[in-house]
């Protein structure tokens, strides 16, 4: 096991159990109208390892697995609509998008070859880095949207 997946295994259990206990309301809720909402921040965290994995595998993604891949930067890095609408936001799709990113990334973290840290991508913020980079970016990431989700949940406006 890698040192990127001990800590990716860390922080993304501690964003899964966030928003695990979240309804449809809850994941929705923006603590300022052009933040993200814990949903959204979510479906990110999933689009942003399935952008990796792919890249890194060299994956032609179906139309689900582009959708959520377009969620690592649309309506979050750029200007475009995040491709999710909140109706379709629900525990459900939560739990459905993290399964099919981790089912993508996990092999590829936990034992990355000498060829995936070497190789060339673009990142969801644009330069590119090598696969090294990319699972140093990733073992991170779960974490630093789990600490906004917490002090979301922790606003006095936060939805009962």
């Amino acid at each position: 096991m890698s040192d990127f997946s001990v800590a990716w295994t860390l922080s993304r259990q501690r964003l899964v159990d966030t928003v695990s206990d979240l309804n449809a309301k809850q994941l929705n809720w923006r603590i300022h109208p052009s933040a993200l909402s814990i949903g959204q921040m979510t479906i990110h965290v999933a689009g942003v390892e399935v952008l990796f994995a792919s890249q890194l595998l060299g994956l032609e993604l179906d139309e689900f697995g582009r959708k959520l891949k377009s969620s690592a930067t649309d309506g979050v890095v750029n200007d475009k609509p995040f491709p999710y609408a909140d109706a379709e936001i629900t525990p459900t799709l939560l739990l459905t998008v993290l399964s099919f990113a981790k089912i993508m990334l996990e092999p590829v973290i936990t034992n990355p070859s000498h060829e995936i840290l070497a190789k060339e991508l673009v990142s969801a913020l644009g330069p590119v880095i090598t696969g090294e980079g990319a699972c140093a970016r990733l073992a991170f990431h779960p974490a630093y949207h789990q600490g906004q989700a917490y002090l979301i949940r922790k606003s006095p406006d936060f939805p009962a």
